[in-house]
């Protein structure tokens, strides 16, 4: 079972005027698709303690670290950039993916600069704010999600057994 990291990137939820709906939910679904979800944290929408928060997680060999939040317009929605600042190569494809699934909901969809990139052996993907919308496009990329994950970390899937290394 991987572990995964759950950051929500809210001002308001940071500062405990607004409950934390979209972790929870993201959360569920992973722990849901066979994901062990390690840590959870609310962080306001500041670029370099998004990043900072990433690195950690990054340092801590946590496979997966997923954020919810900051995807938007507004001046104070900056995840993609701080997830961009920390990332050695981008996952262009599952924003691709996120957005054409959300786009079958809503038009608004275009909108989202949800996005996805790998730093050493951790895959990161930020997603939309609402709990619903944050589901959604973690919905259209949880299947090659697993494969990219197991082919980063080195998992053969038809050896799937930890090699031995004895020392002599």
């Amino acid at each position: 079972m991987l572990k995964a990291a759950v950051l929500t990137i809210s001002d308001k939820g940071s500062q405990g005027l607004r409950e934390d709906k979209s972790g929870p939910a993201v959360s569920a679904f992973l722990q849901e698709n066979g994901y062990d979800v390690v840590y959870t944290t609310i962080i306001p929408d500041e670029k370099e303690e998004i990043s900072a928060k990433f690195t950690e997680l990054i340092r801590q060999n946590i496979p997966l670290i997923v954020s919810t939040g900051g995807t938007g317009f507004s001046k104070r929605d900056v995840t993609p950039e701080a997830l961009e600042a920390v990332c050695q190569r981008m996952i262009p494809g599952f924003g691709e993916a996120m957005r054409i699934a959300s786009s079958q909901i809503t038009d608004r969809a275009w909108l989202s600069r949800a996005c996805a990139g790998i730093c050493d052996n951790s895959v990161l993907i930020a997603l939309p704010g609402s709990p619903k919308a944050a589901v959604e496009n973690l919905t259209a990329v949880v299947s090659p999600l697993k494969h990219g994950l197991e082919i980063l970390l080195g998992i053969d899937s038809e050896c799937a057994v930890p090699e031995h290394h004895e020392h002599h």
